[in-house]
């Protein structure tokens, strides 16, 4: 079965995803890359505009949990416990098995749950094949060395055409 690489949506940062835009969507359950999407890799903790938008999805009724494919487990153990948040660690993202575990976790079902990341090869392809909605952000701190600026460049087309079809509507 084709998997399309093209996200639902493409925001810039994560702050664009509003409750009122999850609850268009239907979103309940909001599973978050960590690592350049909440935060740039190299800061350790959480920010007050993290926080205040955490705080109003919860306040919305969705559940945002991480889905990290962070092989070290303290840095998102630390980042969520600071949060209060859950995770799923080393989720082996595009692999739905993470996802799986993560929508169990929560009691949600697909057509419930939105993947938010900057990656297209894992988050925006494993929410693909998970059957859940891929909402893609551009990488907080910009993409770092050049294997990450490379494929940045290279997800732009597709960024594209989520654009494009967002406009229609």
């Amino acid at each position: 079965m084709p998997v399309s690489l093209v996200p639902d949506r493409v925001l810039r940062h994560y702050t664009d995803v509003t409750p009122r835009l999850l609850g268009e969507l239907g979103v309940k359950l909001l599973l978050c890359d960590l690592d350049y999407t909440l935060a740039p890799r190299s800061v350790s903790a959480p920010d007050g505009a993290l926080r205040a938008w955490l705080d109003r999805c919860r306040e919305a009724g969705v559940t945002v949990a991480i889905l990290s494919n962070n092989r070290s487990p303290r840095r998102v153990e630390a980042f969520c416990g600071a949060l209060g948040i859950w995770y799923v660690g080393h989720a082996g993202k595009p692999s739905v098995k993470g996802f799986r575990r993560a929508m169990e976790q929560a009691g949600a079902v697909p057509e419930e749950t939105a993947m938010l990341g900057d990656k297209l090869l894992t988050d925006v392809l494993g929410a693909r094949r998970s059957g859940v909605k891929a909402l893609m952000v551009e990488p907080l701190g910009g993409p770092a060395g050049t294997w990450n600026r490379v494929l940045h460049a290279l997800q732009e087309p597709f960024k594209q055409i989520a654009k494009r079809r967002n406009e229609e509507k």
